[in-house]
């Protein structure tokens, strides 16, 4: 289960190329990525700055993918989350799935980015015309987690 999270933007072709690569039983890869948006719920959005717990996020993202993994037969889970500084129409996630069948790549997809934007440990700090201001989390983003219970528990180390 790929978790990376690195300050440079990333190739989408080139990770799901690594993603396939070598592994005929995949017939589906879902892809999500998402972007930095010019407009939050602040104003205009110029920059964006992602904080991180180091070693807690990266757990936090590898205990998603497995859970994703358990929930569905899938092949494989990639997380590429970028931090820093970042500008509106950068990129700022993939998340991908491989799986043998497209229903459940696509389902543990959703589940992966859903899980994400509500438990993994990342702070947003906006800047625009007003200065900057921390995003709060979205109450339409908690409702996605609903679809999902009960979340499968921690596998024990």
């Amino acid at each position: 289960m790929p978790v990376r999270l690195q300050h440079e933007d990333f190739d989408l072709n080139a990770e799901l190329a690594r993603l396939r690569a070598g592994r005929p039983e995949i017939g589906a890869v879902v892809a999500f990525v998402g972007t930095v948006r010019d407009m939050g719920a602040g104003g205009p959005v110029a920059l964006m700055e992602l904080e991180h717990y180091p070693g807690m996020t990266e757990a936090a993202l590898e205990e998603i993918s497995a859970q994703a993994m358990l929930r569905w037969p899938v092949s494989e889970v990639l997380v590429v989350h970028r931090i820093g500084a970042l500008k509106a129409c950068e990129q700022i996630v993939l998340a991908a799935v491989a799986a043998p069948h497209r229903g459940d790549a696509f389902a543990a997809c959703e589940f992966v980015m859903d899980y994400l934007k509500t438990r993994a440990p990342f702070w947003k700090k906006e800047w625009g015309p007003a200065g900057a201001r921390w995003v709060e989390a979205r109450e339409h983003d908690e409702a996605a987690l609903a679809r999902w219970e009960p979340a499968v528990p921690e596998r024990s180390q």
